[in-house]
């Protein structure tokens, strides 16, 4: 398969939309990272997302829609998306809602759960794809499953390449880390740090998330143990380097190969976490140990993808 490169101009969204709708695969920007956007009705076209991605079947799927009143027309709306939704959208934030019974979705989309994952992205060029599509699109990060996220149009490339239609390149994604996903129900919970701070949702709900716990099931994407890993094993919390190992730094450190942010900067880290890691990634294997990075704010998903690249590689 010849994977074709569009301009995020009028002519690319209207060819990446045309092949979204005769069941094709098309990676475009988001805010966070690059999605892999398939029509999220086409149990076939959202096949594909499994088989380009090597994605467990398990494992369910952003549905990404441009607005408020696309999302309510698949998923049980309440007071509390309303109020997320009006504080944080368009934006990095992913919520988990009851299925409609009357949705058109592809049940692979939810990986048989009776939820859904929807969120509405901020991204200029993704908003003007959906736009040109007019309908839902599924899209989880445009990378081989368990692999480095995607912030640039040439990540995309150098994992997909051949088994995708086409790549939107629409630039470097500004946030840099996936979305942060809520599930809600009786209590609104914490299912994957991202790119909007707990805190900034806690202080919109006027109270605290709940916690997922080790052990519960999966109901989101971004769960697996095993995720967002480079080829090369990853070492966390160093503070002095092995003879080998190439430094991912973050504040002031000496020595670092790369620096997430010298000023110690969590948003600047967020924007930088998986393009350095691709970047170091290229030293053939050679191990990658990163400095300390604080649990608070962004820090949370930063420290989320770096645990899940550095845990034992599942199978």
């Amino acid at each position: 398969m010849e994977t074709q490169t569009f301009a995020p101009d009028q002519a690319g969204f209207s060819q990446a939309a045309a092949i979204l709708g005769d069941g094709g695969l098309v990676a475009f920007p988001t805010e966070t990272v690059y999605g892999l956007g398939a029509d999220a009705r086409n149990d076939l076209a959202v096949a594909r997302i499994f088989e380009a991605k090597g994605r467990p079947r398990f494992n369910p799927l952003i549905v990404h829609v441009p607005d408020v009143a696309a999302a309510k027309r698949h998923v049980i709306w309440d007071d509390t998306a309303d109020r997320l939704a009006s504080a944080f959208w368009p934006g990095p934030l992913t919520l988990v809602l009851p299925l409609r019974p009357d949705t058109t979705l592809s049940p692979l989309v939810t990986a048989g759960l009776p939820t859904l994952a929807i969120r509405v992205p901020a991204h200029p060029v993704a908003r003007a794809l959906l736009t040109a599509f007019d309908g839902p699109v599924a899209a989880p990060s445009a990378n081989p499953s368990g692999r480095i996220s995607p912030t640039e149009a040439a990540h995309v490339a150098a994992g997909l390449t051949g088994r995708i239609d086409a790549i939107i390149d629409g630039g470097a994604c500004g946030v840099g880390v996936e979305s942060t996903i809520v599930g809600l129900g009786n209590t609104p919970r914490l299912l994957r740090p991202g790119g909007l701070p707990q805190e900034a949702i806690e202080a919109a709900l006027g109270g605290p998330l709940e916690m997922v716990q080790s052990g519960d099931p999966l109901t989101a994407p971004g769960q697996m143990t095993s995720h967002y890993a480079p080829g090369a094993k990853v070492r966390l919390n160093v503070t002095e380097p092995m003879h080998g190992e190439r430094l991912l730094g973050f504040g002031a450190v000496e020595g670092a190969t790369l620096n997430l942010s010298v000023a110690g900067d969590l948003t600047e880290a967020a924007a930088q976490l998986f393009h350095h890691l691709h970047a170091l990634d290229q030293g053939g294997g050679t191990p990658i140990a990163v400095s300390p990075v604080p649990e608070v704010g962004l820090g949370r998903a930063i420290n989320d993808r770096l645990r899940r690249a550095a845990a034992p590689r599942e199978a």
